[in-house]
């Protein structure tokens, strides 16, 4: 009987302690939700390159111990105070954007996104790599029931940063619309681009990413080993947009002239090093660059609505949470093809 309390009571979770520290799995009391809050128990969450801001330290002001995590994909297990909207049960997932004000300039008029007080999930409060987690009720998005959780969790980052992008885009559907990279965002950026009704370009390095690409919906690819990609994409009209996924400035930077006459050029990957732009194809051809933030919880529902519906899915590798050092390392390292998903238990099934 003690032993069903304490495991009632406690709840598994892998913390970093320091900047550059290593993962530590520990046993947390299970919090208790507050006014206008959530309790979630995960299921699963994906690790998300974004997550080494923490982990290294790099995002200012981090207190620690923190749990990272902000894709998440579980249920609501309890409600705090003054939360109508979100019943025990529900399926829900929690990304990225972790809350907003609701006061600032910004939310009143209507674009919580730009929140200049909005908080990041994993970042300002503690993520996903644990069994539960507190989140504010207004970073929760519902899951359709066709979703696998280990799929919902991608898609509230990965997911909702590209499809947010493209839909927001101002691309028509026939228009040319290209996707830089083909990995964990790019992978995605293809199926919705398709599905969008968009002439998918996939643009990559090698002829070996072809096969791939095509099987994600691209109607065309251009390998940038075998020739210029802005080249290319002229070819074929220039683009109306590019998205570009794959944190490379050189390789985004030699992209912009393959854009259409007013095309765009979206960044929602952030390569460390500047761009190197020339101003002069900007000006003659009207066209612009542009960077992207993913978006809130109602776009991450819109997203998780649109993959359910037309069949878009993450290619993930699964591992527990006992193994989260591994897991971490595995996207760490790009050998992940193309999304790593924790499943809270001992379920994940990568060797």
């Amino acid at each position: 009987m003690k032993t069903e309390e304490y495991e009632y009571e406690k709840m598994k979770a892998a913390q970093i302690s320091k900047p550059g520290g290593e993962f530590e799995l520990v046993e947390r009391d299970i919090p208790e939700p507050g006014a206008r809050q959530v309790r979630v128990k995960v299921e699963a969450c994906g690790i998300c390159h974004s997550d080494l801001l923490v982990k290294e330290g790099l995002w200012p002001g981090i207190q620690y111990p923190r749990v990272l995590g902000h894709e998440i994909g579980g249920r609501v297990d309890a409600v705090g105070a003054d939360v109508a909207e979100w019943k025990k049960g529900q399926r829900v997932g929690v990304g990225w954007h972790g809350g907003h004000c609701f006061v600032c300039d910004q939310c009143r008029r209507g674009d919580f996104a730009m929140c200049i007080n909005r908080k990041i999930t994993g970042i300002d409060f503690d993520g996903g790599y644990a069994e539960y987690l507190i989140a504010p009720a207004a970073a929760l998005a519902a899951i359709p029931d066709e979703l696998p959780a280990e799929e919902a969790g991608p898609f509230m980052c990965a997911g909702v940063t590209v499809y947010n992008a493209l839909r927001n885009s101002g691309a028509r559907g026939g228009d040319v619309v290209a996707v830089h990279g083909i990995g964990g965002l790019g992978h995605l950026g293809v199926q919705y681009a398709r599905q969008m009704g968009f002439k998918t370009v996939a643009i990559g390095r090698g002829k070996d990413k072809e096969a791939l690409a095509r099987k994600l919906g691209a109607h065309h690819y251009i390998d940038t080993e075998a020739g210029d990609g802005a080249a290319e994409l002229q070819k074929l009209g220039g683009a109306r947009v590019i998205l570009a996924t794959a944190p490379n400035a050189k390789a985004i930077s030699a992209l912009v002239e393959g854009l259409s006459p007013s095309g765009k050029l979206l960044i929602p990957a952030a390569p460390a090093d500047p761009l190197t732009v020339s101003v002069l194809p900007l000006i003659n051809g009207r066209r612009s660059v542009a960077g992207w933030y993913s978006g809130t919880a109602r776009d991450s529902q819109d997203t998780l609505e649109f993959s359910a519906l037309t069949g878009v899915h993450p290619m993930i590798e699964e591992y527990p949470l006992s193994r989260v050092a591994e897991a971490y390392e595995q996207m760490h390292s790009g050998k992940v093809r193309f999304r790593v998903v924790l499943i809270m238990g001992d379920q994940g099934s990568s060797a």
